[in-house]
């Protein structure tokens, strides 16, 4: 038996998240059933974690073993030509038999796109969370960087969370606006990105909103630290659209 590893990118946009389902079209159902069709397996595969419906994937990584003998650099074209073109193998490779997809990962980026324009780009409306209005990103950057660091993010994650332990570690966070460079004058992307040792359920899209209050004017950076401290899912902003955000890296 070998323990492959493989890299997939996605567009989350037309499935229930990627964990499978009773109900299916999940990405992790499509993976399976494309390999269950490649080697005639019964296989489950093990990802990097869990992303939910309408969140995208630049590269999730996801192990499985199996007895097949098909070579390496064969198994990203086989899968590809039984996936459907939102959902796409990168690579994959050899790893020790006992790595674990998700317990072996040291760390997670996350990154949360906002189409700050007026109007909105109608071809990646998909990908990034259209917000008109003007925001104040250097009161956005002050509030973030209370979450840097180990902390409770009770308040930051969802009141369905079944974790036993809410700290996580926040190695590194930032807000980076991305100018527009053609005819209009609109303030262009702004582009969160986040590096965790772990993210509990929602909690990114949960600092977005919250950020995203900020921004607006309707709570002071300040604020930002007594939210944390409070560990009480209430005292924090709205949970921001699935369909900005997107897994971004998962480092081992």
């Amino acid at each position: 038996m070998r323990n492959l590893v493989m890299t997939v990118s996605y567009d989350g946009t037309n499935y229930f998240g990627f964990q499978a389902q009773p109900g299916g079209n999940t990405i992790q159902d499509r993976i399976e059933k494309a390999i269950g069709h490649l080697t005639g397996e019964n296989i489950t595969i093990t990802s990097s974690g869990r992303t939910d419906a309408g969140v995208h994937a630049r590269a999730q990584i996801f192990n499985f073993h199996t007895a097949s003998s098909i070579p390496l650099e064969r198994w990203a074209f086989a899968l590809n030509s039984r996936l459907p073109p939102d959902i796409r193998i990168l690579e994959a490779r050899m790893a020790d038999p006992e790595f674990h997809a998700r317990r072996w990962a040291k760390r997670k980026t996350y990154r949360y796109a906002i189409d700050n324009n007026r109007t909105p780009d109608v071809f990646m409306r998909h990908l990034q969370y259209h917000h008109p209005t003007p925001l104040d990103v250097e009161a956005m950057r002050h509030a973030l960087q209370t979450l840097i660091g180990e902390h409770d993010f009770t308040s930051f994650c969802s009141v369905r969370s079944t974790q036993l332990s809410h700290v996580r570690t926040i190695f590194d966070a930032r807000i980076e606006r991305q100018n527009n460079t053609g005819l209009s004058a609109s303030p262009g992307l702004i582009h969160f990105t986040v590096t965790g040792s772990g993210f509990l359920q929602h909690m990114v899209r949960i600092i977005v909103g919250t950020l995203l209050q900020v921004g607006e004017g309707k709570r002071s950076a300040a604020d930002m630290e007594a939210v944390l401290k409070a560990k009480d899912r209430s005292r924090a902003g709205p949970t921001a659209m699935s369909h900005g955000l997107m897994l971004w890296e998962v480092v081992y």
